[in-house]
């Protein structure tokens, strides 16, 4: 990419009053907000420039702004961050207020209908179009995508910009022949096609994708990714099956996704790659965007750092489950071992041993560890991988790797309350066990399956390949 990313879009207000709330006012049954602080951000085209500008790139925003307070507001916050190129927004600057308590949204007030009505855009703004080496168009239905100039611009770019175009459904249609990717959510994409003629009944992934399809055909886009909240993105690109990029889990407030994943799939497509690493990449940032707080992270770090960048906040490790367990005056349960090739018998241990408490950590053995007990063939799995099928468990709370001949000083630092082995150990003496119990805990063994065990699988493998 030689020219900047360029950004076109309707660029809206938006600010959160974030306070607490413990009463209902006397004269209504409303809550009562108290400590309220303000959080004002850039929405629309705003929040995707700003969004890509966090990841280093220079970006141009073209917009409309009106000369208002909101307007000069908006202006001051994304100038220390994009180069903006305005022309005349007619009417007042659009602004949506969220009053948050807990959380969640207890009322929303919209206010200014401002548009962006046809006339000249200035020299800055055609500089910018023609001299993108991407373009982002992110169409809030508020008249820029509509503007004749700005349709011209965008109709005279050269076949190598690639144009990634967000739409709305009150918006208008992409600019015929220069778009690559289009990427409504569900919702959009269900009445673009209804708008469009197309009678496509149905949810889920199947009516998405023909959805998706029918969009790419109508208007002559070579690829329709659908997004689809958690489940990820479905890209549409004219191939016998669609592309799906899965979401990784992420909890919280979704507003802004569209455009961090709009962001991220223009940015992967900037850098060369193809429409199905721009989907995943698309995909990839929205998640994170989610985890780190959506777009009311992005407010409060403008507030407190100047900075639109975004950290997703790290998923809760061993220490953070157990800390969390035991404020809450919960049991500790704790096993281990080397997990090479999961099998029944493993489930069925950790099945049981996550009933005996609040929570479950899986001390697993180190690759190192792995060989010094069981030979130099193994373990079959590197312990990263082990890890993460452990923690893909639904009554595994966290997995931690020690590189220690027992587990005994890693249990020093965990302090289970209950540390468990299978069956298999009875008899035998656990060198851990007597860390355990120092600290107040106990050891107990649970029944294994019989006839369950890495060691019988591996040779019953080769077995059969001799």
């Amino acid at each position: 990419m030689t020219g900047p990313l360029v950004v076109i879009g309707d660029v809206l207000l938006d600010v959160d009053i974030v306070g607490s709330s413990s009463r209902l006012c006397p004269d209504a049954p409303v809550p009562v907000v108290e400590q309220a602080e303000e959080r004002p951000r850039p929405g629309g085209a705003g929040m995707a420039a700003l969004l890509a500008a966090a990841e280093g790139r220079d970006v141009v925003l073209v917009t409309a702004l009106a000369d208002d307070d909101p307007g000069r507001r908006l202006r001051a916050m994304l100038e220390r961050h994009v180069d903006v190129a305005a022309f005349h927004l007619h009417g007042g600057t659009p602004c949506k207020l969220r009053i948050r308590s807990g959380g969640q949204s207890v009322a929303r007030l919209d206010a200014g209908e401002g548009q962006a009505m046809d006339g000249p855009v200035g020299p800055r703004v055609a500089e910018a179009i023609s001299g993108a080496g991407a373009v982002l168009v992110s169409d809030y239905g508020r008249g820029v995508t509509r503007h004749r100039a700005v349709r011209s611009l965008l109709a005279d770019l050269p076949p190598g910009v690639p144009v990634v175009w967000d739409p709305h459904p009150r918006g208008e249609p992409p600019v015929p022949g220069v778009v690559r990717l289009l990427t409504p959510n569900e919702e959009e994409a269900a009445r673009l096609a209804a708008a469009d003629g197309a009678d496509i009944a149905g949810f889920g992934l199947s009516a998405a994708g023909r959805r998706g399809r029918h969009l790419g055909r109508s208007w002559g886009i070579e690829g329709v990714a659908v997004t689809l909240g958690s489940e990820g993105a479905l890209l549409c690109d004219g191939s016998e099956a669609p592309f799906l990029a899965p979401a990784e889990p992420a909890r919280g407030d979704s507003c802004g996704a569209g455009d961090s994943f709009a962001a991220g799939a223009v940015q992967a497509l900037a850098d060369g790659g193809p429409l199905t690493a721009a989907v995943t990449e698309g995909v990839r940032r929205a998640s994170e965007f989610v985890r780190a707080g959506a777009a009311a992270g992005v407010a409060a770090q403008l507030a407190e750092t100047g900075s639109a960048r975004l950290v997703p906040e790290r998923g809760e490790d061993a220490w953070d489950v157990v800390e969390r367990t035991r404020r809450a005056g919960g049991t500790v349960v704790a096993t281990g071992g080397c997990f090479d090739l999961l099998h029944a018998g493993h489930v069925s241990m950790l099945q049981q041993a996550r009933r005996l408490g609040d929570c479950l950590v899986v001390c697993v053995n180190s690759d190192a560890s792995v060989r010094r007990r069981k030979g130099p063939s193994r373990p079959v799995t590197p312990a990263a991988d082990r890890v993460r099928v452990l923690e893909a468990l639904s009554d595994v709370d966290a997995a931690v790797v020690f590189d220690d001949d027992t587990p005994a000083p890693l249990l020093e630092r965990l302090r289970p309350d209950v540390w468990v082995k299978g069956s298999d150990y009875a008899g035998t003496t656990l060198p851990e066990a007597e860390t355990v119990r120092a600290h107040g805990g106990e050891v107990v063994l649970l029944p294994m399956l019989e006839g369950r065990s890495t060691t019988r699988l591996l040779s019953t493998t080769k077995g059969h390949a001799s």
